[in-house]
């Protein structure tokens, strides 16, 4: 009786074993809430770098350009020259 039970045992623990990773696993449906967390803090994330690509490609545009105004700009910071009468306003 003892060998006849076995076999079925044992394919009760695979299945509960299996089970027990779909629900639990690093992948199982527990985690699915952590995973759409994590989606949501990338999604803000890509969106600052989206946003900073896009001031560093107008940037560049201005400069191929010839924009006097970024030159200034440019040059300014890179010396830290400004005049008596003048004033920097930093933004970042």
């Amino acid at each position: 009786m003892i060998r006849s039970a076995a076999g079925p045992a044992v394919a009760l623990l695979v299945v509960a074993m299996f089970a027990g990773y779909a629900l639990f696993g690093t992948n199982g449906l527990l985690q699915l809430g952590d995973y759409k967390r994590q989606i949501r803090i990338k999604q803000v994330e890509l969106a600052k770098i989206d946003a900073e690509r896009a001031r560093l490609l107008n940037r560049k545009r201005l400069i191929e350009k010839g924009d006097p105004d970024i030159a200034d700009e440019m040059v300014r910071s890179a010396t830290d020259m400004i005049g008596n009468d003048q004033y920097v306003l930093i933004t970042r």
